[in-house]
């Protein structure tokens, strides 16, 4: 009998030539397919070519007006930073930095004097070893008269006496059998540098205030009535302006400490400067 063949289909035949031939026939590329290869093709090319040549790009160029304002923000953050290094200034050892942005001010304080609340003032500071020595800073109210220099106080002499009468005032007493005794030992017109560096004027003035009282405040007549010196105390006011208003640093120490204690003074009374206060930054205006 005859063997029996097997006929493959003609693909299969095809497949099998194919592989014998090493490789697998792949069928021929359409038009489409073909112009999507040499688009990929082209991009990757253009992508790996270096940036001279893949296009003469230009520069870009700045303009006058971008250049003038680069140049004024440059100097304006140097003058800004020349004022914040120039307003900056460390204590002397033993004094302590306050700051006041609110309202506008800036000393130096003893290091180990305390912080009084409540004593009606802006602030108010006392040294512990010593009470009769303190200084305090109050500030004018900013709906009362507006103040362009201290000047507009007068003289500094009329200026001295107004502060007077207002100390006198503060001092009052309701008890029987008491007297005060009061001078102006100096007023004078200091000029100092304002938080900006620019001149900036200040009223010293000095007094002296005694206070004297009886023991038997119901004695009959003058001779059952003896006054004895109570406390004899030197007061030093320092008077700026700012923000339309007036600023008064006050120190006070005993008569007897007057000398001893100038040291100290001089330097709370150097750095006290009232500065001017940006009202943006405030919920409520000054004036």
């Amino acid at each position: 009998s005859r063997p029996v063949r097997t006929f493959r289909p003609i693909a299969s035949m095809a497949f099998s030539l194919c592989v014998a031939a090493g490789g697998v026939a792949r069928a021929a590329p359409s038009r489409r397919s073909a112009s999507r290869s040499a688009s990929r093709r082209s991009h990757i090319t253009r992508c790996a070519e270096p940036i001279s040549r893949r296009s003469d790009s230009v520069a870009p160029r700045v303009t006058r007006r971008a250049f003038g304002a680069g140049a004024a923000l440059l100097a304006t953050g140097i003058e800004s930073s020349t004022k914040a290094a120039r307003a900056f200034e460390r204590p002397p050892p033993g004094y302590r930095p306050f700051n006041d942005t609110i309202d506008g001010y800036k000393l130096f304080r003893p290091d180990d004097w305390i912080e009084v609340k409540g004593s009606g003032n802006d602030v108010f500071f006392r040294n512990p070893a010593s009470a009769e020595e303190n200084l305090f800073v109050s500030i004018s109210s900013p709906s009362s008269t507006k103040f362009a220099s201290v000047r507009d106080l007068g003289s500094p002499e009329e200026a001295a006496r107004k502060v007077l009468e207002q100390t006198l005032t503060e001092f009052m007493s309701t008890r029987l059998g008491v007297r005060r005794t009061s001078e102006v030992v100096s007023a004078v017109e200091r000029e100092g540098k304002g938080a900006d560096g620019e001149p900036m004027l200040f009223y010293e003035c000095v007094f002296r205030v005694a206070s004297y009282a009886t023991k038997n405040q119901y004695g009959l007549t003058e001779a059952d009535r003896p006054q004895v010196l109570e406390w004899d105390r030197v007061l030093c006011s320092t008077l700026g302006v700012a923000n339309k208003r007036l600023y008064e640093l006050r120190t006070q120490c005993a008569a007897e400490d007057f000398e001893k204690t100038e040291a100290t003074r001089r330097v709370v009374r150097e750095s006290f400067v009232p500065f001017e206060v940006d009202q943006s930054n405030l919920s409520f205006p000054l004036f």
